[in-house]
């Protein structure tokens, strides 16, 4: 899907410089990439201390259960 954005050259060319792109393209697409995943997992961050944790869970066992 084309899409026109007016964007900061000097910032661009600096993504591009810095994350070792060959175009503008790669370099926008790994930006937007990154912050994609960085607030997935800001939202992982606000579930802290919302989820119960049972203090009897045995994660080593439950590991081989599986395993075997």
């Amino acid at each position: 899907m084309p899409t026109n954005l007016a964007l900061d050259d000097r910032l661009i060319d600096e993504a591009v410089k810095v994350g070792h792109h060959s175009t503008k393209k790669a370099a926008v697409t790994a930006a937007l990439e990154e912050y994609v995943k960085r607030h997935k997992q800001q939202r992982i961050l606000e579930l802290f201390g919302k989820v119960d944790y049972d203090p009897k869970y045995d994660y080593k066992a439950a590991r081989k259960r599986k395993t075997s």
